[in-house]
């Protein structure tokens, strides 16, 4: 698993004025810790180093080292806000995580044969994505950085479905475990147009003059 340190300050000041500036006058966000039965504390983040680890996938599903006033503690991040506009971050809301406890964290999707697939190689038909990430509850030495959807067996017109994953050990999707109506889909193999029918939607031949 990768592992990455975050360097912040505790944040004595907080509103809104206060978030401005530090964005504005010192380049740094504001930030808060929270969980395993602690205070939550306000903090605050370079935004330049943050912005850094942020560009890697992994960072948001792995188990975080917080480095506060020179103490550690075992973190994820929870929330992310970003400029609506403008490609900085925010704020940023980061989880305790206590090693004998469960997590719930919202992991990336890695589909996998695609190409070979039967609904695509032989039956002519295109892989679409409705779901890029998944929520997974563990403890936090399982967490994954990802979760690998292999779609070698999908059929054209057949949807893949969060039951149809195979998840690691000891991990499991925290929307299968509230029911079966919460089986949501993750990709469909779109089936192709038959000759028939392309050739009937087709405009006619101009006749020959």
């Amino acid at each position: 698993m990768s592992t990455f340190k975050i360097e912040a300050e505790i944040r004595e000041e907080s509103g809104k004025g206060s978030s401005r500036r530090l964005r504005r006058l010192a380049g740094l966000i504001p930030a808060v810790v929270y969980g395993a039965d602690k205070d939550a504390q306000s903090l605050t983040l370079i935004h330049k180093d943050f912005y850094k680890m942020i560009q890697d996938e992994t960072f948001f599903a792995s188990v975080l080292t917080l480095s506060v006033a020179g103490k550690e503690e075992k973190v994820v991040l929870k929330d992310l806000q970003r400029h609506p506009a403008k490609d900085i971050v925010m704020h940023a809301d980061f989880l305790r995580v206590d090693p004998n406890a469960e997590i719930s964290v919202r992991v990336p999707l890695h589909f996998i044969n695609e190409e070979a697939a039967e609904g695509v190689k032989v039956q002519g038909g295109r892989i679409t994505h409705t779901a890029t990430v998944v929520e997974v509850t563990c403890l936090p030495a399982k967490l994954p950085e990802f979760v690998e959807v292999d779609m070698s067996a999908i059929q054209a017109g057949e949807t893949y479905h969060l039951s149809n994953i195979t998840f690691p050990e000891g991990v499991v999707s925290t929307e299968l475990q509230l029911g079966a109506d919460h089986d949501s889909g993750v990709a469909t193999c779109i089936a192709s147009k038959g000759k028939d029918e392309e050739d009937e939607a087709a405009p006619a031949a101009p006749a020959a003059e």
